[in-house]
């Protein structure tokens, strides 16, 4: 039967004893890691957030009572302990912060007691995520995960300490805003007031920063949520936290400047590591030219080589038919792998072929310097020797090419380039390596929509330099944008924005706007630009993506207290679900079962 606390308070939590505690009382609180009953001694691992701490129950020492309820503990009860800190009379254990201590205990009150968990409460857990999920508060007591949330935690802390300093006011924008075009869907929430119509929740504060900027508060952040139901990824959630600023009166350096003075603060106070500035920049054009990617992972090289020139005369189809068509052919070096069996080959084929590619065409350096390809019956040798020259090929390298739709090849060659490096085990996981991508294209074309889209946002300001290409070659425009990679991981991005009236209306333009649909989607901003604006840009981190590269860990779930799967649902509350017919009638709304397809 559970107790009261009445007349207890806790001294301490169990990792915060130490030894210039001994000989001290303490009031510890916590729940049962386990328990080792030895006949007169009884051993229990206290856990709380902070630690283990081991205590003891010593037949003699504290009274029978006592020493009876002990023997009736079991995983995961919640008790409190009072007892003296002692040094360990037995072995040291190395493992813990604690292990040279323990209690041994007078007092013992049982706060609550558990039924057997569904998995043991332990460090990498190897019960399946599913079940986890669903029995979360139970997950949540794992001493992988609290690190993970505790760290979160002093992120956000120092993240505002710093950002204050630097003369940042934390304001909160509005969750129940206006649905507007562009980016991911927007989530909808049905008004009861104004019926028919609809807020979306913030895809981000995107257009309510530019409006503090536009009211002269100068320095905005706000640690903020954001909602986009898009498919998920082992990165992704609809619903996460951004790191947001904006700031008046700068330009891309200001931005950059700030940037890398918080992330070289965070990663000292809470990691330890230096991070070197100014950090390394990289165009998104040379991103793409070298790793076939805007998030570029430096931790290991394997770069991409536009061997077009070199093929162009070629009678490989795969390869003439790509380059006249407008495309490119790229390989990428993978050292020391000749030797690879063809049946690796053909699943890294597949591999190559689930992001897009028809396939893969190869060259095996052989150890004599032969060459075993897929393709060598199509080539002569000189143009077989110049084409592993220009790989920098070696006895023993396999050289692994993609041809198509530029686009598509880095798409292939990139993520093709992390995969071999996971299996040639090139990566230090202990290396943090930051890279500012800048000058991304300001738009992409859409096949889809037979038209431009903005690749940011349509408040993205072009390179100075690029203006006069907007009403002659729009694709060529670069803009002033900016991301901040970490790891080959996107951890935040930003650009400064348009506040001249001309070129916005030519953004509008370009993006197929008429001036009544920009009005109608953004006439609040618009409105508000019209009464002087300051020059302004802005960056926003991904907290949750942020504090997963800091914990070196590869599910971005492990660092949100109580994230969704996949398909965008909870399995603890069972969220989405289906809703009182009473409240489907107030909003005026009725659910439409699709209709069966017809066999």
């Amino acid at each position: 039967m559970a107790e009261s606390m009445k007349g207890l308070k806790r001294t301490c939590r169990c990792g915060e004893v130490t030894k210039a505690n001994v000989g001290e009382k303490v009031t510890l609180m916590g729940w049962v890691q386990k328990n080792r009953n030895k006949g007169g001694l009884i051993f229990v691992d206290l856990r709380d957030r902070s630690g283990i701490m081991q205590i003891i129950f010593e037949n003699g020492k504290c009274s029978d009572e006592i020493f009876a309820k002990a023997g009736k503990l079991r995983s995961e009860f919640v008790i409190a302990v009072t007892g003296t800190v002692q040094l360990r009379s037995g072995a040291v254990n190395e493992n813990l912060a604690t292990g040279a201590l323990e209690v041994v205990a007078e007092d013992l009150r049982i706060l609550s007691e558990s039924e057997t968990p569904p998995f043991p409460i332990e460090e990498n857990s190897k019960t399946r995520e599913e079940v986890r999920l669903k029995y979360r508060s139970l997950d949540l007591r794992r001493p992988d995960l609290q690190r993970n949330l505790i760290l979160r935690s002093k992120v956000a802390m120092l993240t505002r300490q710093f950002l204050d300093k630097e003369g940042f006011l934390e304001i909160e924008t509005p969750m129940l805003t206006k649905s507007t075009p562009e980016g991911a869907r927007d989530y909808l929430v049905p008004s009861r007031i104004h019926p028919g119509s609809f807020y979306a929740l913030p895809q981000s504060p995107q257009l309510f920063k530019q409006l503090l900027m536009c009211s002269g508060y100068d320095r905005y952040m706000q640690i903020a949520r954001c909602f986009r139901d898009e498919d998920l990824r082992a990165d992704r959630q609809p619903e996460f936290t951004q790191i947001d600023m904006e700031l008046a009166f700068v330009d891309v350096e200001d931005v950059i400047d700030v940037n890398e003075r918080l992330l070289a603060y965070l990663f000292h106070e809470l990691l330890g590591v230096e991070v070197s500035l100014p950090i390394q920049r990289m165009t998104w054009q040379e991103a793409m030219d070298r790793f076939g990617s805007d998030k570029p992972d430096l931790r290991f090289g394997m770069e991409l080589k536009d061997v077009s020139d070199v093929v162009r005369d070629s009678e490989f189809a795969v390869f003439r038919n790509a380059l006249e068509a407008g495309g490119s052919v790229r390989g990428i070096n993978a050292k020391g792998q000749g030797g690879m069996p063809r049946k690796k080959i053909d699943k890294l084929v597949e591999f190559a072929k689930g992001y897009g590619a028809k396939g893969l065409a190869y060259i095996a350096v052989q150890e004599d310097g032969t060459c075993k390809s897929s393709f060598a019956k199509f080539m002569t040798e000189d143009q077989m020797k110049q084409l592993v020259q220009a790989m920098d090929g070696e006895p023993g390298d396999l050289l692994l090419f993609a041809a198509d739709k530029t686009k598509m090849v880095w798409n292939v060659l990139g993520a093709l380039r992390l995969e071999l490096a996971e299996q040639m085990d090139l990566i230090d996981k202990n290396e943090y390596r930051f890279v500012w991508i800048t000058e991304f294209p300001l738009l992409e074309w859409s096949e889809e929509e037979n038209r431009y889209t903005a690749m940011h946002h349509p408040f993205t300001m072009p390179m100075d330099e690029d203006i006069p290409l907007l009403d002659t070659d729009p694709g060529a425009v670069r803009a002033k944008a900016y991301d901040i990679v970490l790891n080959g991981s996107e951890i935040g991005g930003g650009s400064v924005r348009i506040h001249q009236n001309d070129i916005q209306e030519k953004m509008f333009e370009m993006l197929g706007f008429t001036k009544e649909q920009a009005h109608s989607q953004f006439g609040f901003l618009l409105e508000a630009f019209r009464y002087g604006v300051p020059p302004h840009a802005g960056l926003a981190y991904g907290l949750d993506r942020l504090v997963m590269e800091m914990a070196k860990i590869d599910n971005i779930r492990d660092v949100i207290a109580f994230p969704k799967v996949k398909d965008a649902s909870c399995l603890m509350t069972e969220a989405p679900s289906p809703v009182d017919p009473a409240q489907l009638e107030e909003l005026g709304l009725k659910i439409e079962t699709a209709a069966e397809p017809e066999a």
